[in-house]
């Protein structure tokens, strides 16, 4: 069985479970397309972009195997599926494990019946063996202008806090060293179970974001936070971070500043007055790591509205930005907004304006932490040199830092080191002499 994971870390999630269910099944896992009786696509369809690398990953898997079942979120589109690749197997949609494993079953019979210690305490996992990700719930109830992934993945499912938290236990059990929380809506969770509360370490735990934070905290892991909105309670978990219980570190799509766009966009917590809210977690968390995403060139995006953005990132200073050009999607409401369209060139011009300025920001953060010491994970070996994380960054999408000589050290180490360098992204480091 071949497997093609594209899209978000959601996404490399659900491909995790698919697998898992299908190695305890007695299932092997091909690393060639040639070597695959069958290929499984697991589709990404948010944006235009992601949609034509999903049909290429299909077409693809068509011409070198031929056996092609496909599933994610492209395949809450079939028609759009199948006007380009007809010949596929099956088409399922997000989330939807028990269909593409019966498909599995109907193309490609198990030879014998399921051994469960054929696979791990803690499942089939994509990810190197010292980090995962533990996702929290599916779908989400906002309705945001430019978004489709209610339409396709649906509105919020927390699933019950003894199971995430049972599973987050397995990984810290098998020698995971840092559980990425993620879902579409982190600091929604357990809204739709009404908090509901369930037993975990002899002791009840309710379905809230602080709550699981907290538990999370317990594990004597790295716990970093994902997709979260600047909702009011998440003050709440600020002191945990301060504590040392979870990491400092927020990734938050604020996607604009202007209130007239964020308004047309429809995002949650557009009113909070976020400037005032980062100088406070600041305040009490001085080390604190923000990343964010932003969307420039929006239908009726003035040059006054990029101004107010530009401005507002030199008053938030946010560690971490990636922003991205305004693209249509299919089915998304923004396609109705009775706004000007922004010209490619003029999106393509701030875009680069606002990247510039973000890596301004970047390399001047990271500038002071040249002669600090730090502990930082181990995610590859290049040569003489270790390439590591720090707490400030999530892997593939923030900086490393790269530690020179670092004889000794092997992939999902602790190191401690100093920082001798910086640049606009990323950190140089020695080892730190033992005390």
């Amino acid at each position: 069985m071949g497997f093609v994971s594209l899209g978000c870390p959601k996404a490399l999630v659900d491909s995790e479970r698919i697998l898992t269910r299908l190695r305890a099944e007695g299932y092997a896992v091909a690393a060639t397309y040639r070597k695959a009786d069958l290929v499984i696509v697991n589709t990404c369809g948010f944006i235009d972009s992601a949609v034509d690398e999903s049909l290429d990953a299909i077409g693809e898997a068509l011409a070198e195997n031929g056996k092609v079942i496909v599933t994610g979120c492209l395949g809450a589109q079939p028609q759009k599926i199948l006007d380009r690749h007809p010949q596929v197997l099956k088409i399922t949609g997000p989330q939807r494990y028990e269909e593409v494993v019966a498909s599995v079953h109907e193309h490609l019979p198990p030879q014998h019946e399921p051994f469960l210690d054929l696979i791990p305490a803690q499942g089939v996992k994509l990810t190197p063996r010292h980090y995962a990700y533990l996702k929290i719930s599916e779908g989400c109830n906002h309705h945001c202008s430019f978004c489709i992934i209610p339409s396709m993945r649906g509105r919020l499912v927390s699933r019950p806090i003894g199971e995430v938290l049972r599973e987050a236990e397995q990984l810290a059990r098998a020698g995971v060293k840092e559980i990425l929380v993620i879902s579409q809506d982190t600091s929604a969770y357990g809204v739709d179970l009404k908090y509901a509360a369930q037993p975990w370490r002899n002791a009840e735990r309710s379905a809230r974001f602080y709550d699981l934070a907290a538990a999370l905290g317990e594990l004597g892991v790295w716990i970093r936070l994902h997709y979260v909105y600047p909702y009011p309670h998440v003050d709440e978990v600020i002191q945990l971070m301060a504590d040392g219980r979870v990491l400092p570190y927020l990734d938050i799509p604020f996607q604009h500043a202007s209130a007239r766009i964020l308004k047309l966009m429809k995002r949650p917590a557009a009113a909070e007055n976020t400037l005032e809210r980062i100088a406070e977690w600041r305040r009490a968390v001085p080390d604190m790591t923000i990343r964010s995403t932003f969307i420039v060139g929006f239908p009726g995006e003035t040059e006054q509205d990029f101004a107010e953005l530009l401005d507002w990132l030199r008053t938030a200073q946010l560690d971490r930005v990636g922003c991205f050009e305004y693209s249509p999607v299919e089915g998304a409401a923004a396609n109705a907004l009775e706004q000007p369209q922004v010209p490619a060139e003029i999106k393509q011009e701030r875009r680069a304006r606002f990247m510039e300025l973000a890596a301004q920001v970047s390399a001047e953060r990271l500038a002071r932490k040249v002669g600090r010491d730090m502990t930082v994970l181990v995610d590859r070996i290049d040569g003489k040199n270790a390439i590591a994380r720090s707490s400030s960054d999530a892997p593939e999408i923030d900086g490393v830092v790269r530690i020179r000589a670092a004889k000794g050290l092997a992939v999902g180490d602790w190191a401690r080191v100093q920082i001798t360098r910086a640049d606009a992204y990323d950190l140089e480091a020695k080892l730190s002499p033992l005390v």
